[in-house]
């Protein structure tokens, strides 16, 4: 049966990436304040980068704050993705930035928009709410989730670094440790990963060690100082995958976006090559 990382793990393969281009259409780089303005802002961005893209994420925040305009922009860049997907003849998922956290018929509903709505492939959750919150995202094994684990703000110690004694455990250990052991455990049909912030490489490698095999989804590369050759060292799976990097403003920002989309898959390349070669 396909699985939404299957599907992920083939897209790696046909574009030899691990990048994972975020939309973000701050209203500050628009040339004006409107929903068709960050939809042309993204779709340029779409079309430039979509070679080099292992996945997209767009980030629902910033199409909501044009009310329904934006929520109907965010549909058309979803559109436009699974168009090239098609030109490229490779399927390039969305992941869709959300953070959503909620139970029972609220959670249903929050699954269906985004899936059935949007046409998202995957989506961000926020996992505090238990099994039962995350259940209406999981049930179709090509609908995947990335949980919230070990974000990549400051203020992630305030709640995530908090020391747990999970039930049958003789010690306590990091809260992070354990919401990833739970996404492991809630991984029965290949599509749960976790959010491992880049800003935090120790951390990252002592998730690592306790998931070996889960897809990290890992924010803070550049703008907010995570370092790209420590995040492949500490969060890359034996077999060189496992690891998405999202980055955004230093590509949306940068004077040519598919050149530099590709100047960053090439480096992750090169990394990844270093890496396997010496065993690392």
């Amino acid at each position: 049966m396909e699985s939404f990382f299957s599907f992920l793990e083939k897209r790696v393969d046909d574009c030899s990436s691990l990048l994972c281009v975020g939309l973000d259409p701050h209203v500050n780089d628009l040339p004006e304040p409107t929903a068709a303005s960050a939809r042309d802002f993204c779709l340029k961005l779409v079309k430039q980068t979509a070679p080099y893209a292992a996945a997209f994420k767009p980030n629902a925040a910033f199409f909501e704050v044009f009310g329904a305009e934006g929520w109907t922009a965010l549909k058309q860049v979803i559109e436009a993705i699974q168009e090239e997907s098609v030109r490229l003849g490779s399927m390039i998922p969305v992941v869709l930035d959300a953070k959503r956290g909620d139970i029972a018929s609220t959670a249903e509903a929050y699954a269906k928009s985004a899936f059935d709505m949007l046409g998202a492939h995957c989506i961000t959750l926020n996992p505090y709410l238990g099994k039962d919150s995350i259940e209406p995202f999981i049930q179709n094994s090509e609908k995947g989730v990335f949980l919230l684990c070990k974000t990549s703000n400051a203020g992630s110690m305030d709640l995530q670094n908090l020391l747990v004694l999970p039930p049958a455990a003789d010690n306590p250990g990091p809260l992070y440790i354990y919401v990833a052991q739970l996404a492991q455990q809630w991984n029965e049909k290949n599509n749960v990963g976790i959010v491992v912030g880049a800003t935090h490489p120790q951390i990252m490698s002592n998730i690592r060690a306790a998931v070996p095999d889960l897809w990290f989804l890992a924010p803070g590369v550049g703008t907010q100082g995570g370092e790209l050759e420590m995040t492949l060292k500490s969060g890359l799976r034996k077999d060189g995958k496992g690891l998405l990097i999202p980055i955004s403003r230093s590509i949306s920002r940068a004077e040519k976006p598919g050149l530099a989309a590709a100047e960053i898959r090439d480096q992750i390349l090169e990394i990844r090559a270093q890496m396997l070669s010496h065993g690392e």
